[in-house]
């Protein structure tokens, strides 16, 4: 580990889904003393703010998550909001990172950085070659520019930034909020409520014929740490399993392992998003790294989480 009981890590977003894994594992890794500022305590959308942070804690690391962040709908329903937030969020890191300068940082992005009618797998190399998915543009905007602004720091500055985009995050601390949540947990919450509350029918959006890619949060935070310690550039890195599945066919995985017996109604009248997202991911592969919790042990963990939150 290139942590030790010296290193001050600032993790933003630490209390989000990624986040909360990435603090479990590097308290796990190294007795490294950890800043996990929450949104009252850190408004990263004031210069001012985050500037006085950095002067008060000189973080040796730091790891960009916390981001405005939400499925179709959230996108949809609030193109200003992804877009102004995140690059407010973004450009106030980006620039205390290069006054300060820490040591090495980290900026996660988001697999939806590609083209809506991109070239499957999706290669790094893809990036800017055609027109984004409409559905979620703006926090796509977003990344790509905060991708950029890693490159030219590195480029100009030497500010070493690891970028690794990321493909659908699910698993332990999900967002289980139907206005905003991702698909695998919105569909995790239709069928356990339909279960619980003996519903005979769940309505999907969608025809269901989109593929898309899954890898569980605790993965992400090991992979996350695993790069910054052996990565020293700011190209973009896919993480991701390399593997696809229709939403369809997603669908038919939860209701088998939550045991619903109904029907499964797609309202067609609903955008399907992206039609098809799945990573190249032989660069990270190269570097070592493969993913270990498979889709459907991951699912199952997840919905066993979700029912002890409906206990609580």
């Amino acid at each position: 580990m290139i942590f030790d009981q010296k290193t001050r890590i600032l993790v933003t977003g630490a209390n989000g889904m990624v986040g909360k894994a990435v603090v479990k594992e590097l308290s796990q890794n190294a007795n490294t003393h950890l800043l996990c500022p929450n949104r009252k305590e850190l408004d990263l959308r004031s210069k001012t703010k985050v500037f006085e942070y950095f002067e008060s804690h000189k973080p040796d690391y730091v790891f960009m998550i916390a981001a405005k962040v939400g499925g179709i709908k959230a996108n949809m329903d609030e193109p200003v909001a992804f877009l102004n937030d995140n690059l407010k969020i973004q450009l106030n890191l980006f620039e205390a990172c290069y006054k300060y300068k820490p040591k090495k940082n980290l900026f996660i992005g988001s697999s939806c950085i590609y083209p809506k009618n991109c070239h499957q797998p999706m290669k790094e190399e893809y990036l800017l070659t055609g027109k984004l998915e409409p559905t979620n543009e703006g926090y796509a905007l977003a990344k790509i520019i905060g991708l950029k602004m890693a490159e030219y720091y590195y480029q100009k500055h030497g500010m070493i930034t690891v970028c690794p985009m990321v493909c659908n995050i699910y698993g332990t601390n999900d967002n289980f909020n139907l206005n905003n949540s991702h698909v695998l947990s919105a569909m995790i919450k239709r069928f356990v409520d339909a279960k619980k509350e003996g519903v005979k029918q769940v309505e999907l959006w969608g025809t269901g014929t989109p593929t898309r890619e899954f890898i569980h949060v605790d993965d992400v935070a090991r992979c996350l740490i695993y790069l910054v310690e052996y990565i020293d550039d700011a190209k973009i890195i896919n993480l991701g399993t390399g593997n696809d599945i229709s939403i369809k066919a997603l669908s038919h995985l939860i209701s088998k392992i939550v045991k619903f017996e109904g029907k499964i109604i797609w309202d067609t009248s609903k955008p399907d998003g992206m039609q098809k997202k799945c990573l190249d991911v032989s660069v990270l592969n190269n570097l070592g790294f493969k993913h270990k919790i498979e889709l459907e042990e991951g699912i199952q963990q997840t919905v066993s989480e979700y029912r002890n939150i409906l206990k609580r």
